[in-house]
């Protein structure tokens, strides 16, 4: 068992469950706390966290907030988004994603304070303890990491209750009863886990989506947009440049008004369970989409099919919590190698649940009409060194024919 920490910086949300961690580790290690609460876009006020961590008697030097969505967008969501990154074929890993971000400032902040430890509010049974752990491991070997959830015996709600109340914790009235399911968002998505989730078989009420319209009830006209790209990164929406975080916030805006980027999916945790979550990632889904669409014009055969076979290896690793990983950089490197000359316009037609590539072009283009068409390509392409071309490639197949025929004969 490790020694007591004397300092800790605590991911601190403001809600019932971190501020009864704060607690906690007050009352358990009478250790000193340091907050740390992290805009990432999940568009709560974050003042109420500031108010509360005082009222908890946490010292306001002490109070870390911290708009860090430019930074989030910029250095972890685009970079993933140029792998074309899904995880078991359908999510796009927004809660995952975020993550090693938290983890990188609660490990700064713990060298700027002098803290000995960090701590979240992950549960036992779930990936963002994995996450969380890997990454600051990765970053201070000799950080210690306490993670309450798996030590203390407040293990229901009642018990998290009663603690609250003896603590004078604040509890929202809507916390009293069971939570309806539980939600994790920021910029590039929400995830609704739990409760009245937890049957597979059972359709998700309405009320748990946040940040989509419903498809049927969305816009009976569609909208087209165009978004370009620099070099696999996203940089501007309908000619208008835009920062990283500002231009998913406006994908998110037009995809949640057309009720894009809903996800209800049973996944394979890290842990070894299957969860069932509700996932909404409107700009996420809208951007794959544009991505996909330059690349097919600008990024030869060969790179984008090696580029797909890679892409599940990639994202399982930042699923599984491994960012900060030799394997995860090599892998950045090589697909960010092959966003060169992913650089263009792409035109999106929205409508009812769907993102749609419908128009591309690019300075960078390896399309050539010339070569493609069906009308006189003016000695462009001379159709009779196909004949040679399949020869070749059938010779195997021949030889392989042969032999199985004279086997059977």
């Amino acid at each position: 068992m490790m020694s007591a920490p004397k300092k800790v910086v605590l991911a601190y949300s403001g809600g019932l469950d971190t501020s009864i961690i704060l607690k906690w580790l007050q009352t358990e290690y009478g250790c000193e706390v340091v907050t740390f609460t992290a805009d990432l876009g999940q568009g709560e006020e974050l003042d109420p966290a500031r108010q509360k961590a005082e009222l908890l008697g946490i010292k306001p030097e002490n109070i870390y907030i911290e708009d860090i969505r430019e930074e989030f967008v910029r250095d972890f969501v685009f970079p993933m988004f140029r792998a074309n990154a899904v995880y078991e074929g359908l999510y796009l890993l927004g809660t995952s994603i975020a993550r090693p971000l938290i983890s990188k400032r609660l490990v700064e902040i713990a060298e700027e304070t002098g803290a000995d430890a960090v701590a979240h509010g992950a549960t036992g049974k779930g990936n963002d303890q994995v996450r969380f752990e890997l990454a600051a491991y990765a970053l201070n070997p000799d950080i210690k990491v306490i993670a309450p959830w798996r030590e203390w015996d407040l293990t229901s709600r009642t018990k998290l209750l009663d603690f609250a109340e003896k603590n004078q914790i604040p509890i929202a009235k809507d916390k009293r009863g069971e939570a309806p399911f539980s939600v994790d968002a920021n910029l590039l998505h929400t995830s609704s886990e739990g409760k009245v989730l937890e049957d597979p078989a059972n359709d998700a009420p309405d009320y748990v989506y946040q940040r989509t319209t419903n498809p049927e009830d969305a816009p009976n006209t569609p909208e087209f947009i165009e978004v370009g790209f620099e070099k696999g990164d996203a940089v501007s929406i309908n000619g208008e440049a835009m920062s990283p975080a500002k231009l998913l916030t406006k994908l998110n805006e037009l995809g949640g008004k057309h009720g894009i980027g809903r996800l209800d999916l049973v996944e394979g945790r890290f842990v070894g369970m299957k969860s069932r979550g509700i996932y909404e990632t409107p700009g996420g889904t809208v951007l794959l989409e544009a991505h996909r669409g330059i690349e097919q014009i600008t990024l030869d055969r060969g790179a984008a099919h090696l580029k797909d076979e890679l892409m599940p290896r990639y994202a399982e690793l930042i699923y599984n919590g491994f960012w900060y990983s030799p394997e995860r950089e090599m892998l950045q490197a090589a697909i960010d190698k092959s966003q060169d000359h992913v650089t263009g316009t792409v035109r999106l037609k929205l409508y009812k649940g769907l993102a749609r590539t419908v128009g591309r072009w690019s300075d960078h283009s390896l399309y050539s009409e010339a070569h493609v068409t069906f009308e006189d390509d003016a000695g462009a392409y001379d159709q009779k060194d196909a004949a040679g071309f399949i020869q070749l490639n059938a010779l195997r197949l021949k030889l392989l024919a042969a032999r199985d025929r004279r086997l059977k004969g």
